[in-house]
């Protein structure tokens, strides 16, 4: 009995310390799960302040030298999604995008390469989903095995991603919606 006893002790331990050191990436601008007037676009109807969030991650795999962070809209009605705000060559020292970083490129750390949305333009757009419907917005830092990405400034989110997927050690995403 007392080994049976030790033996589960034995395994939520284990347990416990692996799901503690989870890839996770979390917003402390987006808590509730939602997003505010400060970070919706100020284009397409919306009347919002189109201020980036705060993006935070911790415990990355071993081996990571670099991250790629995407902040995607699925719901989109293009067919395709819609990519809101893409980063590449976020070094590994790094564990944040401060809050507004997505227009102050001041804000990113050195050797960023901020890509286009799906607008065209570089930098963050933030959600506004058609009146009536209510989208989900998917933020993933992808860690990866490389330095920078072997990829040009103009390069569109999806060759940005499909690059980064032959150099991926894990990935960590966190969806927030928002509805108008």
């Amino acid at each position: 009995m007392k080994a049976r006893i030790a033996a589960c002790f034995i395994a939520s331990t284990i347990f416990s310390a692996s799901a503690a050191e989870q890839f996770e990436v979390t917003s402390p601008d987006l808590q509730s799960g939602s997003f505010n007037n400060s970070q919706i676009a100020g284009s397409f109807g919306c009347q919002g302040g189109n201020t980036s969030p705060q993006v935070t991650w911790h415990n990355a795999p071993a081996g990571t030298k670099s991250f790629l962070v995407t902040m995607y809209d699925p719901d989109a009605p293009t067919g395709s999604g819609f990519w809101h705000w893409v980063l590449a060559n976020v070094p590994a020292s790094a564990n944040n995008l401060p809050r507004g970083a997505g227009g102050n490129a001041s804000l990113l750390p050195a050797g960023v390469l901020q890509l286009s949305n799906d607008t065209g333009k570089p930098g963050y757009l933030g959600p506004c989903p058609p009146t009536g419907e209510t989208h989900r917005y998917v933020i993933t830092v992808t860690a990866l095995n490389v330095d920078k990405l072997p990829i040009e400034p103009g390069v569109t989110p999806a060759v940005a991603g499909f690059v980064a997927h032959f150099q991926t050690l894990g990935q960590a995403t966190f969806t927030a919606r928002y509805g108008r």
